[in-house]
């Protein structure tokens, strides 16, 4: 389970973590499949409140994630500075990678960073065959989008592999 929050948003990490885990607890939620994503839609104007927020989140075995990257504010400085445990490729880099060379020349130096950074890497927003089939082969292995399953209420959706037999 993922909760995004916003760089600025959190003030205190301590009160964000109780209430995870008490809600974890509540619900019988292993903590240790909860990622903290933090998007880069708005940039960050206190880097090292913000490294406090994902020490603590880190120390306490969540796992911690940059969102949309590529997309926004802070890229290869956010990576650099937080260290996260995964990064997931904004939809817009991934989308139409199967006919982009620069979309998939972006998005293979992006691989490689993150490999060599020991960070795991979700390509997000896909939905053509064609974009998974490049993606993968540039080595990501976590995948998120509709190709897979789309959204459901108050249900888990159905994933359909029958694409990938």
């Amino acid at each position: 389970m993922s909760i995004n929050f916003l760089p600025n948003a959190v003030y205190k990490p301590e009160t964000c973590i109780r209430a995870t885990i008490e809600a974890a607890d509540k619900f019988d939620f292993p903590i240790d499949k909860i990622i903290f994503e933090v998007t880069e839609a708005e940039p960050v104007r206190d880097p090292q409140h913000l490294q406090g927020i994902f020490d603590a989140y880190q120390s306490r075995g969540f796992i911690t994630a940059i969102d949309d990257f590529g997309a926004g504010f802070a890229g290869l400085n956010l990576l650099s500075r937080f260290k996260p445990n995964i990064i997931k490729i904004d939809m817009d880099l991934c989308r139409g990678i199967a006919e982009d060379e620069t979309k998939k020349a972006i998005t293979a130096g992006i691989v490689n960073t993150a490999r060599a950074l020991k960070v795991d890497v979700i390509a997000e927003g896909i939905e053509e065959l064609d974009d998974y089939k490049v993606l993968a082969d540039l080595g990501i292995k976590l995948f998120q989008g509709y190709l897979f399953a789309r959204p459901e209420i108050e249900k888990l959706p159905v994933p359909d592999f029958s694409l990938f037999e």
